[in-house]
């Protein structure tokens, strides 16, 4: 098999894996919103929040440094390369073992203190340090599987987490309570409690982490680990950047929900939470065409680095992929109102529905800023995209302090940060690349059609007579698809004849 195709399929599997997990994330949210009140939902919410940034601080890169330090003796002696490889899966293992035990006494020894300062109960506090280290303790042995080039596996066990979690959540909070109630006094009411929804949730995922750990536990039993001190030291070294990007992408992405449980009214904060995250998952519509984007385009870009058309190439794509995406934000936005019920069934989450445009776009802006960030990563500057994030971060915490506790925005205000944070990001990409390593971006074409689709949609959202209708929106579909193909028929038309 030719590298290309080789690298076709990884890609194509490695998507599946990341891909499906996020499909299946939309099919919980119609599950726990039909089965939870708002309240409930929010406190969810709040705590896989958090869990984020531990799940960041867990790895505290070393993850990307294994691979780095993996790969780095291919070109030597293919023996030595293998010692030094099993010299690097040792040490990082050792390493993420042992902070993660030390994980686990701190935080179970302290753990009603830290419920407290979670405000959240210490059961679920319980159950989300147990999974957190049970995902710690497979970073290696799945990021071993990704070095070695077995993606089939890889993607099985991945899937089978999400599988195993997603049924797991239907038995325990849809079919248990059905059992239990039709016989009071029988086997399946002894694992059944009133009002535990919450309690269900984390424990499915609980299980799901445990069952993965438990297949990878061969892993940990190698009769020689061995533990090298200096490549310890260089792998943190190189790491710890990446610790810094992941917590600002964490700030950007997770934080919003924590502040406003925190600034919002105690009595109505975990609600508004609730009523938010469940409706922001609309907007992860977007979230999914710029993972399956980034997941295929990546090694595409890297592999044409050599070639004197490259800075040709990826401008036509970041082009082509705006293009699709101005016309997925516009039809999502269009028919948000009957999205909604198919994700978010329950009206009394609907208050949130005005933020659906907003968390759209902004995923939209991440996913342009991905697009042009290639430039970085092609002159080993992936230092500059943790800064970026840096900043994306400080704008987030600003906005959302102002914007919620100065002007009383609630989460309209939290939806507003994310679209500054990102537009920012992305801005910032634009104008260092342009300077750092020039590509020809066709800016005024992108302009017009990033420009005419969030308007459109936000007319079609924002006027009332223009929602309720969807006839403004039926049109604006239709005007902008022709005003696309009348600008880029030639294009399409060599694709369909390909066909």
């Amino acid at each position: 098999m030719s590298a290309n195709k080789r690298l076709l399929k990884q890609t194509l599997i490695y998507g599946i894996a990341t891909v499906l997990p996020r499909v299946i994330s939309f099919l919980l949210v119609g599950l726990h919103t039909d089965l939870m009140p708002k309240v409930a939902y929010g406190e969810i919410t709040i705590l896989l929040a958090y869990m984020i940034f531990f799940n960041v601080i867990l790895s505290y890169g070393m993850e990307t440094a294994f691979f780095r330090f993996y790969h780095k003796e291919d070109a030597n002696n293919s023996e030595i390369a293998k010692q030094n490889k099993n010299e690097v899966v040792s040490t990082a293992t050792v390493s993420i073992f042992w902070s993660t035990i030390l994980f686990l006494c701190v935080t179970l020894l302290f753990q009603k203190t830290l419920a407290s300062l979670l405000n959240v109960d210490k059961e679920y506090v319980n159950y989300a340090i147990w999974i957190l280290a049970f995902d710690a303790l497979v970073i290696i042995p799945f990021s071993k599987l990704r070095a070695e080039q077995r993606p089939i596996k890889y993607s099985v066990l991945k899937i089978s987490n999400v599988i195993i979690n997603m049924l797991l959540n239907v038995f325990l909070l849809a079919i248990l309570p059905k059992l239990a109630h039709a016989n009071p006094q029988g086997f399946w009411s002894t694992f059944y409690f009133e009002d535990y929804q919450i309690g269900y949730v984390f424990l499915a995922n609980l299980i799901a982490s445990l069952f993965t750990f438990f297949l990878f536990m061969p892993h940990y039993f190698q009769p020689n680990w061995l533990f090298n001190k200096v490549l310890w030291k260089q792998m943190l070294q190189y790491g710890w950047p990446i610790l810094f990007a992941g917590l600002a992408f964490g700030i950007n992405e997770h934080l919003d929900k924590i502040l406003l449980s925190e600034w919002l009214d105690p009595a109505t904060a975990k609600a508004a939470v609730g009523a938010y995250s469940a409706c922001y998952k609309i907007g992860l519509f977007m979230v999914l065409f710029r993972t399956a984007y980034t997941l295929g385009i990546e090694p595409f870009f890297f592999s044409q680095a050599g070639n004197a058309n490259a800075p040709q190439t990826y401008a036509t794509i970041t082009k082509y992929f705006v293009i699709l995406g101005s016309l997925i934000l516009l039809v999502v936005v269009v028919f948000a109102d009957v999205v909604k019920f198919f994700l978010v069934r329950q009206p009394e989450y609907w208050e949130a529905m005005k933020i659906v445009p907003l968390i759209i776009i902004a995923n939209f802006f991440l996913g342009i800023y991905t697009s042009l960030s290639v430039w970085y990563k092609l002159i080993d500057k992936t230092i500059i995209g943790a800064y970026i994030s840096v900043i994306g971060a400080i704008i987030t915490l600003s906005l959302n302090y102002i914007l919620i506790v100065k002007f009383n925005l609630s989460y309209l205000g939290s939806a507003i940060a994310t679209i500054c944070a990102y537009g920012s990001m992305m801005i910032i990409s634009y104008l260092l690349g342009r300077e750092k390593y020039p590509i020809p971006f066709e800016m005024k074409k992108i302009l017009t059609y990033l420009f005419a689709s969030i308007t459109l949609a936000c007319i079609s959202f924002y006027i009332d007579i223009f929602r309720e209708t969807f006839i403004f929106g039926i049109l604006a579909i239709i005007g902008f698809s022709y005003y696309i193909y009348k600008n880029e028929n030639e294009v399409i038309l060599k694709i369909i004849k390909r066909k």
